[in-house]
């Protein structure tokens, strides 16, 4: 049996982006910094920022675009997902992105800090092939 799930508790660096596809599908993207802070052998206290790429689809995409912005703080669940592409200089590139299966705005869905709100994919959406179903994640099943 194989796991590919990602899961990140971090803040959005930029207002998400919104797109439709050809086929009228709604897809936003955005980037979630996540920090990390420990002490070197000397007891310097050391800090350390990871940019994570998140792409949300359909119906969640339209939630994402709607409620978050900039500097919010998201717990974001989802799967690990590379795509390549050649570019117009014929180079082949590479972009590795966490595609969401919910989330949870953490500052509350209008911008004060009143709590979380839990979004998820809707059960009428037929979730693309080779995608897991998911369950509703609660705020008192995240272990910290």
């Amino acid at each position: 049996m194989d796991l590919n799930r990602a899961t990140l508790l971090g803040r959005l660096t930029r207002d998400p982006e919104v797109k439709t596809t050809t086929t009228g599908k709604t897809v936003t993207s955005f980037a979630i910094a996540t920090n990390r802070v420990w002490k070197n052998a000397q007891g310097e206290k050391q800090e350390q920022s990871e940019f994570h790429n998140c792409v949300v689809w359909g119906k969640l995409a339209d939630v994402a675009g709607q409620y978050l912005t900039k500097g919010k703080r998201l717990y974001a669940e989802g799967r690990i997902q590379t795509r390549d592409w050649t570019g117009q200089d014929g180079v082949k590139k590479y972009r590795t992105e966490i595609v969401l299966d919910n989330f949870i705005m953490l500052d509350g869905a209008r911008g004060g800090n009143t709590g979380g709100s839990t979004y998820k994919k809707s059960s009428d959406s037929v979730p693309p092939p080779n995608e897991p179903a998911t369950d509703e994640l609660k705020v008192e099943d995240i272990p910290f």
